[in-house]
């Protein structure tokens, strides 16, 4: 498989910082990029790009719910309306400082309980397919890989937006496919061996391993390591290495 890494960075916010970005971003090879609205800031946005930039890093939007204190992890009801408004805002703000280096986004991956809705309620996926092709449809939407990936392809197609599956590296599945909750005890993966040997394992032979050892074969066309996880910077460096 030919697999792309991705972070979420740019999550600081004002004096408070989040992640190692200067670190992680010469590894990786796209960047996750807070719009404002779970975490980040207008300077903290500016500096993201600035630094993708840099590195030559492909940029995305990561708009969230309007949940700062939360982290965008908490869900909140919003109308479809709403979602769709919420998105345009968010990839407008961030777009505006790709603009001022001359780059654009390519993709938009929703974040934290926004993420889990779209992937739960379709209607709330149409909403966001939605709110990018009107924006522009060049722009890929990044959604967790799962057995009916071709079910949302065909949904995608009807708004002319090209999909993005994801596998997570740093995170424990069920048997059903799906990410635990992080309410769970073992939802977040800590061990660097248990990392090296799901990625090697993806790569080689197009599957990783539920949490109770069942084997789940997933396209894989971009790999997730958290820059919010402890060992993150460890893991992405693992991870770089494996996948180049």
């Amino acid at each position: 498989m030919n697999i792309k890494l991705n972070c979420d960075m740019g999550e600081s916010f004002g004096i408070w910082k989040m992640g190692k970005d200067e670190e992680i971003m010469p590894y990786v090879s796209m960047a996750n990029l807070a719009c404002g609205f779970h975490a980040s800031d207008p300077l903290t946005m500016s500096r993201a790009v600035s630094l993708a930039c840099k590195h030559s890093v492909e940029i995305g939007a990561h708009p969230g719910y309007q949940d700062l204190v939360g982290f965008g992890r908490r869900k909140i009801v919003c109308s479809l309306e709403e979602i769709v408004a919420i998105i345009l805002y968010q990839i407008g703000a961030l777009n505006a400082f790709c603009k001022t280096y001359d780059k654009s986004i390519t993709y938009v991956k929703p974040h934290g309980a926004l993420f889990n809705d779209m992937m739960k309620d379709e209607l709330t996926f149409k909403a966001i397919l939605s709110a990018i092709s009107s924006y522009d449809k060049s722009i890929k939407l990044v959604i967790l890989s799962t057995s009916k990936n071709e079910e949302y392809k065909q949904i995608a197609l009807l708004y002319g937006i090209t999909l993005m599956f994801e596998v997570y590296a740093d995170r424990n599945y069920g048997d059903d496919g799906l990410l635990l909750s992080r309410v769970e005890a073992d939802s977040v993966i800590t061990d660097e061996l248990d990392i090296l040997e799901r990625i090697e394992t993806l790569k080689d032979r197009g599957y990783i391993t539920s949490i109770n050892g069942m084997k789940l074969f997933l396209q894989a066309d971009t790999l997730c390591i958290h820059g919010d996880n402890e060992k993150s910077y460890e893991f992405i460096k693992i991870a770089s290495r494996l996948l180049n």
